[in-house]
């Protein structure tokens, strides 16, 4: 009989798969259990619109992420902190606090684990942040430290 996996099942498949199985796996086990459906020919139009749909899902989500970090690059991000002697910091920028700039003055809500930082800043300067928005999308940004 064939099947149409509703969820992941181990030593099967995916969910959304078609996988032929034996009639009594499929009615005594994945079918109560929720776990397939059978392959009929309307299951399987389904199935192929809502991988249809979900592509498309897909690709606005990444097209959204490559316009917004097409945004993001061109900024430049001044922080200002506290100093002390030398150029040194009183604590660090962190990336929170860098998600919080962002946020006030561009209105970019970002989520703080989304930037990457190779380890806070901790002195005045340039710094180059990596910003990553989709799985496949990230963007380069520039961090100015400035006194306060």
């Amino acid at each position: 009989m064939r099947v149409i996996l509703k969820q992941d099942v181990k030593s099967l498949g995916k969910k959304g798969s078609i996988c032929e199985v034996s009639d009594g796996y499929a009615r005594n086990y994945l079918i109560p259990r929720n776990l397939a459906v059978e392959a009929t020919e309307g299951n399987v139009q389904d199935l192929a619109h809502k991988q249809k749909q979900e592509d498309l899902r897909r690709q606005k989500e990444k097209q959204a992420a490559v316009d917004l970090a097409a945004k993001i690059e061109s900024l430049n991000v001044v922080i200002k902190v506290k100093v002390g002697e030398k150029g040194r910091l009183f604590g660090s920028v962190t990336n929170k606090e860098i998600a919080d700039v962002l946020e006030k003055e561009y209105q970019l809500k970002l989520d703080k684990r989304k930037i990457e930082i190779k380890e806070p800043f901790k002195s005045l300067g340039e710094y180059e942040v990596v910003i990553k928005l989709h799985p496949e999308v990230t963007a380069n940004i520039k961090i100015k430290v400035e006194a306060a």
